[in-house]
This record gives structure tokens, sequence and C-alpha cells, in this order.
């Protein structure tokens, strides 16, 4: 004798509607957090930053978005791998649970080592070749790692779409564009780390405005009171 397991969360939380709002929210934070952190980095020299307080300011409420941001994409993630339920490809769901995973650690580590270095700006010695370390590394980190996986993760979660018509046509192949200019240049043009959010928050706002398939058809089972073909 088997039992159904029990269902800890409401229906809500579950729902397209709740990965809808998860990713908008996402998107909104990352792109602000990254929006603010490229202003204040316009000029990055070791002495204009020691020099400009607002500057420095800036940059930390950037980070402190940072882990809301994290936060919001990680029940994103959860509330789309709920929603693909039976018809989920163990294939690329793996690929998009890992990418997101090593995304969202990279991006914290990246946020951490930051906090680290501006704080070590309020001080009054500060040693040039640790901050040009830390500095490097991070933006390697970042600019590099986190958003080939980012590219990866939306390629997963395109391919995905395309093959259960979960999303438009063109949202997935704007997810395929999307991915190709991450992948080409998010290490040498740093404003194109506005794509991923961005195409996060197209996502979000096109799953929230239309109608899940019909999973029925995504199996090939018959809908409930249809009877089978012959």
């Amino acid at each position: 004798m088997t039992t159904d397991a029990p269902v800890l969360t409401a229906r809500f939380w579950r729902s397209r509607r709740s990965a809808a709002i998860a990713g908008i929210a996402f998107a909104l934070l990352l792109l602000a957090a990254i929006t603010m952190m490229r202003l204040a980095l316009s000029e990055g020299s070791l002495q204009s930053l020691q020099s400009d307080s607002q500057r420095r300011s800036l940059i930390r409420l950037s980070l402190h978005l940072v882990p809301f941001a994290g936060i919001a994409f990680l029940w994103f993630i959860g509330v789309v791998r709920e929603q693909l339920g039976s018809i989920e490809d163990r294939l690329f769901s793996t690929v998009f649970l890992g990418s997101g995973l090593l995304f969202l650690a990279m991006l914290f580590v990246g946020a951490a080592t930051s906090t680290s270095l501006v704080d070590m700006l309020a001080g009054s010695n500060v040693n040039a070749d640790i901050w040009a370390f830390g500095r490097n590394s991070t933006q390697g980190l970042i600019s590099v790692y986190a958003m080939r996986m980012a590219a990866v993760f939306t390629l997963s979660v395109s391919t995905v779409g395309l093959r259960t018509s979960a999303m438009p046509r063109w949202v997935a192949y704007l997810g395929y564009l999307s991915a190709l200019v991450l992948l080409l240049a998010a290490g040498e043009q740093k404003w194109t780390q506005l794509v991923f959010p961005t195409w996060v928050l197209v996502v979000s706002i096109v799953i929230l405005f239309t109608r899940p398939p019909n999973r029925d058809t995504l199996t090939g089972e018959p809908a409930e009171g249809v009877p089978p073909a012959h």
C-alpha cells in the first residue's frame, strides 16, 4: 500500500505565477546591481575609488542587492522544475540545475570578494598588488566563469521550453542568441552581463501572461475524460 507524498507548500508557491514573480524579482535586482556597479567602476583606478566615498557607497548598495537576487533566482529554478514535473528531461534538467547553481555560487563568491575590496579601500594604506589581484580575480570569476554558466543555463531552459512548448518559439530563439552573446563577449564587454537578467525578465513576463501548455499533450497521454485514439 502506497500513499502520496505530502505537499509541503501551497499551490501558489509552486505555480507558474510564482516562477514569474521570482524571475522578475531576480532580473530587476541583478540589473540594478550590475548597473550601479558598472557606473561606480567607470573610472576604476585605485586612487579615484579611495577619494570618492559616494562611489564606494554605490558599490556597497549594489552588493547588498545580490543576496536577494540570488534567493529569487533559486526560487525561480525550483518552481520551473516543479512545473516541468513528469515531462522533465533528465539530461537537460541536470544541466539546467547544475549551471544555475554554479552561476549563483560564483556570483556570491564574487560579491563577497568585492565587499572585502571595498572595505580595504576605507583604510589609509592599501596594498596596490593585493587590490589588483582581488579585482582581477573577481572580474574573471563573474565575467568569464559565472556568465558562461549563465549561458549554459539559458541554452538549457530555451531547449526545454522549445521542446515542451512551455514558451513561445521566439523567446527560445532569443535565449539562444543571448547565450551566444554571453559565451563570446561577456568577458570583454562588461555591459553584456545585462543580457542574462534581461532575458530572464522577458521569460518571466511571458510566463506570467501566457497559459501553460496542456501537459497531457506533451506526455502523449489522453486528457482526463477523453478516450485514447485507436
